[in-house]
C-alpha cells in the first residue's frame, strides 16, 4: 500500500466525515443509548456491498495508531532456546493482506461460480468477538475479557504474550509482536516473549457513543452495529431478501460479527486466500462446550483473576517510575 494510496484515503474519509456522508446510516436508531446501558452489540456486514477500497483498513490504522507497539531491541534470548519464538512484524508495518499486531482488519476475497453466476466477494476480517471467547475464559494472565457490550479484547497492561488467546481462537486471530509489554520486566528470558493484539470493535469510541472507525469511514455502508438481537433480525431479512447466508450467528456459539453473502460460505472458504493471520470461513462448533475448555476455564478463572490484579498492580508501578530503557 502506497504512502500516496493512504493519503488519497485519509483524504477522502475526512471528507465524507465532515460532510456527513458514510456513517449516519450505520448505527441502528438506540446504539448510543444501549451502548450506555451494556446492552451486548453485534456488527453485521453485507458483504455483497464490500468493494474492497480499503477505508476500513485505512481507519483502523488511524484510530488505533497510538496503540500500535513500539518494541525495544535487542530482544532478551529466550530460554529454553526457541521455546517461543520471536515475532517481529516492527519492520513489516505496511502489511495489509493479513492479521498482524499492526494490521487488525484486512480484506479477504474470494472469487467463486454460484448457480450459474459468477462472484467476487470481499470479506472484511478481524476479531469475531465470540459471545463466549475461549481466548477471554482460557487466558492464563488473565489478560483477555469480554465486556458487557460483547467486545472481547486484550489488556496489553498485562498481557505476557503467551498465545494462549490464538491457540484456542478457531480463527487464531490475535497476533503477537515481540519487545514490548511487561514480560521484558518482569521475566524477558522466559514469559510469553511480546504482546498479543487484534481488533477491539473502537472500544473507547464505542463507550463514547461513537461508531467503530471501520464503520464510520465505509463509503459504502458494508456494516451495520446494533443491539445483537436487532443485527440477527436484520441479517436474516438480508439473508431473504437475497436468498442468501449467515456466517457468525452460531458459529463458535455465537458471535457479535455475523455476516451476510448470496453465496455460500463453504464456497467462499474454499476460494479464499487462508493461512496464518489468514482466518477461514468453515462451521465452528461451540468450543467452550467441550469437556477440557469447561475443566481448564473453571481452573484457570480463579488463578488468572489473582494473576492479572497482580500484573495489573506491576504496570502501574512500573508506569509511575518509569521504564528504565528509555
Amino acid at each position: 500500500m502506497s504512502k500516496k494510496h493512504k493519503q488519497a484515503g485519509l483524504n477522502r474519509r475526512k471528507f465524507l466525515k465532515a460532510v456527513g456522508i458514510g456513517g449516519a446510516a450505520a448505527m441502528l436508531p438506540g446504539t448510543v443509548r444501549a451502548a450506555r446501558k451494556g446492552v451486548e452489540l453485534a456488527t453485521l456486514l453485507d458483504i455483497s456491498k464490500c468493494i474492497a477500497c480499503g477505508e476500513c483498513v485505512y481507519a483502523c490504522r488511524d484510530v488505533n495508531a497510538d496503540r500500535y507497539p513500539e518494541p525495544k531491541k535487542p530482544y532478551p534470548t529466550m530460554y529454553p532456546t526457541g521455546r517461543v519464538k520471536v515475532a517481529d512484524w516492527s519492520d513489516r508495518r505496511d502489511v495489509d493482506d493479513r492479521l498482524t499486531p499492526y494490521n487488525w482488519l484486512f480484506i479477504q476475497t474470494s472469487a467463486v461460480e454460484y448457480e450459474g453466476r459468477e462472484y467476487e466477494l470481499n470479506i472484511p476480517r478481524r476479531c469475531m468477538h465470540c459471545q463466549n471467547a475461549p481466548c477471554a475464559n482460557l487466558c492464563p494472565f488473565g489478560a483477555c475479557g469480554t465486556d458487557e457490550q460483547g467486545i472481547t479484547f486484550i489488556n496489553d497492561q498485562v498481557c505476557m504474550g503467551g498465545s494462549k488467546c490464538r491457540s484456542v481462537c478457531p480463527w487464531n486471530v490475535p497476533q503477537r509482536q515481540t519487545g514490548v509489554g511487561l514480560y521484558r520486566h518482569l521475566l524477558p528470558n522466559f514469559a510469553g516473549n511480546g504482546v498479543m493484539y487484534k481488533c477491539d470493535r473502537c472500544r473507547a469510541r464505542i463507550a463514547e457513543g461513537e461508531l467503530p472507525g471501520c464503520i464510520e469511514a465505509c463509503p459504502e455502508d458494508v456494516q451495520i452495529i446494533g443491539p445483537r438481537d436487532e443485527i440477527v433480525r436484520k441479517a436474516h431479512e438480508l439473508a431473504d431478501s437475497m436468498n442468501g447466508f449467515i456466517y457468525g450467528e452460531n458459529e463458535n456459539g455465537g458471535t457479535n460479527t455475523l455476516y451476510v453473502s448470496p453465496v455460500p460460505f463453504e464456497l467462499l472458504d474454499a476460494a479464499a486466500d487462508k493461512g496464518p493471520g489468514r482466518p477461514h470461513l468453515k462451521p465452528v462448533a461451540d468450543s467452550m462446550a467441550e469437556a477440557n475448555n469447561l475443566t481448564e476455564a473453571a481452573l484457570v478463572a480463579p488463578f488468572a483473576g489473582l494473576v492479572a490484579g497482580a500484573l495489573g498492580i506491576g504496570a502501574k508501578l512500573l508506569a509511575d517510575g518509569g521504564d528504565d530503557d528509555e
